[in-house]
C-alpha cells in the first residue's frame, strides 16, 4: 500500500491537455443575452446562499477585472488562508457594487470580458500559469488554468439560470470541456487515499458532454495519464476496482459544491469497492 503525495515533478498526471480559449467568446455572449433578458425583478432572485443574480454577475465582473489585472485585493489577514481570503474579498467586492445599475453591469461586462477572451485566445496553453489549488498543482500550466477560468464563469452563468427558473445550458461543447477539467481534479483528490500501484477507479458521467475519466495509483500518486501506472500481466484485463456512474447534473453540481459527497454518492451507480468510490465523490473542483 501506499500514500499518494501530490508533490511531484511533471505534469502529466493531469491527463492530456485541453483548450479552453475558442470557448471565452460564445460563453460571454451567452451570459450577456441571458442578462438582457432578465426581468428587472429577477435581478434580486437568489442565486446561490447569500448573493442575488446581481450579486453573481458583479463577482463575475470583479473575476474579469482580477486576470486583467484591473482590481487590488489587498492583503492576507494574519492567520488567513487563502480560501478564506478569496472569499472574503469576493465578498467585499459584491458589497461594494450593489448600487451598481444591471444596465451598467452588462456594460462592463461585455467590455472586460471581451478583452479577457481576446487576451486568452492568444495565450500559450505550455506556458506556467496561476496555480490551481482544487487539483493540487502550483504553478498550474496555463492549458489548465484557462480552463479552470471558464469553468468558473459557466458555473455562475448556470447559477443565473437557476435563479431565472431556467435549467442548466446542455449545449455539449461547453459542458464537455467543464466536465473535463472538473476531472482533473480526481488525483487531487485521492491524494490521501492509499492503495496499490495499479490500482485504477473510474468515474463515468452520462448525459450531454459526458465521459469516463480513470485515475490509476502509482508510486508517486493518482495520476490522469492515458497509460496510467503500467499494469502488471495478471492485471492487464481486471476491471477497476471501482466504478462511479454520475449523471450529468449531479456530476457537475458535486464538483461546485450544489450537491454535496453524499447525495451524491446516493445518487450514483458504484461498483466495486465502495471506500474507493466514496472517495472519488469527495471531488471538488472549486476554491471551496
Amino acid at each position: 500500500m501506499v500514500a499518494q503525495p501530490n508533490d511531484r515533478p511533471g505534469l502529466s498526471w493531469l491527463g492530456a491537455p485541453i483548450d479552453a480559449r475558442p470557448l471565452f467568446e460564445p460563453e460571454l455572449e451567452a451570459l450577456r443575452g441571458l442578462l438582457r433578458r432578465l426581468r428587472p425583478g429577477r435581478w434580486n432572485e437568489t442565486a446561490v446562499p447569500g448573493w442575488t443574480v446581481h450579486d453573481v454577475a458583479s463577482h463575475i465582473l470583479g473575476d474579469y477585472y482580477a486576470r486583467l489585472g484591473r482590481r487590488e485585493f489587498g492583503a492576507f489577514a494574519p492567520g488567513e488562508s487563502l480560501e478564506t481570503f478569496i472569499h472574503r474579498a469576493n465578498q467585499e467586492w459584491v458589497e461594494r457594487h450593489r448600487d451598481m445599475d444591471p444596465a451598467s453591469l452588462v456594460d462592463a461586462l461585455e467590455e472586460a470580458g471581451g478583452e479577457l477572451a481576446r487576451r486568452f485566445a492568444r495565450a500559450d496553453l505550455d506556458a506556467p500559469s496561476l496555480g490551481v489549488s482544487w487539483a493540487g498543482v502550483d504553478p498550474a500550466p496555463m492549458w489548465l488554468d484557462c480552463a479552470r477560468e471558464f469553468t468558473e464563469y459557466w458555473t455562475h452563468r448556470q447559477q443565473i439560470r437557476h435563479a431565472a427558473g431556467l435549467g442548466t445550458d446542455s449545449e455539449p461543447g461547453a459542458l464537455s470541456m467543464v466536465l473535463d477539467t472538473f476531472m482533473r481534479a480526481l488525483p487531487h483528490t485521492l491524494r490521501d487515499t492509499a492503495a496499490p500501484a495499479g490500482t485504477r477507479v473510474a468515474l463515468t458521467v452520462t448525459g450531454p458532454g459526458g465521459g469516463t475519466w480513470t485515475v490509476t495509483a502509482g508510486p508517486e500518486g493518482w495520476s490522469l495519464a492515458e497509460d496510467g501506472w503500467p499494469l502488471t500481466e495478471d492485471s492487464g484485463g481486471r476491471p477497476a476496482a471501482a466504478t462511479v456512474e454520475l449523471d450529468t447534473e449531479t456530476a457537475w453540481r458535486l464538483c461546485t459544491r450544489g450537491v454535496q459527497p453524499a447525495d451524491a454518492l446516493a445518487r450514483a451507480r458504484v461498483e466495486g469497492d465502495p471506500r474507493l468510490a466514496e472517495a472519488a465523490c469527495r471531488i471538488v473542483s472549486i476554491v471551496y
